[in-house]
């Protein structure tokens, strides 16, 4: 049995130089090994990455099979109500926001919400159908749904200008989600008195912009940031 010189560590056989600290093995009277096995690998293993494709695959087929049971099934109790279509709906959504992104690598952001804002719209729809609610689809949720996918747009475009920055990037959520309850209200109150009448949305509005107003004068000042960067490890 071999030791390093240097460090003391016990060699196997098969051993040319130190695994620990790298010091030449000189042995004359036990020479190196070199038909054995290493006792540890010498090159690094990787696991393959999974294909892409057959990641699709399987995302379908096991949505599909839900959505597929869940409509027998509902077939099948004979239910006055076809609440099947929540989880076709939900599958139909979910497919939409994971396979076309999985396949189509750098997906420009514009497609993407596009695709998003579509699924949510095909969910909702489906849920109205179900509630004999498609006076409500088209006069209230869908416009909802499009001001989301807006706002959502605009904050993508402005986040990809102030990226490198978290603080800005958080005043930047804040206040559009301020905005986003206002639209929502605005949308509401039209529907259902067809004025718009202000009232919980301002609420919301004041609060965010509460917020806002100390992160901006924080991403102003030097000293500001770097200690809020210091203590919350941004």
């Amino acid at each position: 049995m071999s030791y390093c010189v240097n460090c003391g560590v016990e060699l196997d056989q098969t051993a040319s130089f130190c695994p620990l600290c790298h010091t030449p093995v000189v042995n004359p009277n036990q020479p190196v090994d070199t038909q054995s096995p290493k006792p540890f690998p010498t090159e690094p293993g990787e696991v393959a990455p999974a294909s892409k494709q057959e990641l699709s695959i399987l995302i379908t087929a096991m949505l599909a099979c839900v959505a597929v049971c869940c409509g027998v099934l509902n077939i099948f109790l004979q239910s006055e109500r076809v609440w099947s279509l929540y989880v076709i709906g939900a599958a139909v959504m979910l497919w939409i926001w994971l396979v076309p992104p999985l396949l189509m690598r750098g997906m420009h952001l514009l497609l993407r919400l596009l695709l998003d804002i579509t699924a949510v719209a095909i969910y909702v729809y489906l849920i109205s159908l179900d509630q004999n609610g498609t006076p409500w689809y088209l006069g209230l949720g869908l416009p909802i749904i499009l001001w989301g996918g807006a706002v959502v747009l605009l904050l993508g475009l402005v986040l990809r200008v102030y990226r490198r920055s978290l603080i800005t990037s958080v005043t930047i959520v804040i206040g559009s989600a301020g905005v986003f309850a206002v639209g929502v209200e605005a949308f509401v109150d039209r529907w259902l008195h067809g004025a718009w009448s202000p009232s919980w949305s301002l609420v919301v509005l004041a609060v965010c912009v509460g917020m806002v107003i100390p992160l901006i004068i924080i991403r102003r000042v030097p000293s500001l940031r770097e200690e809020v960067r210091r203590r919350f490890h941004l």
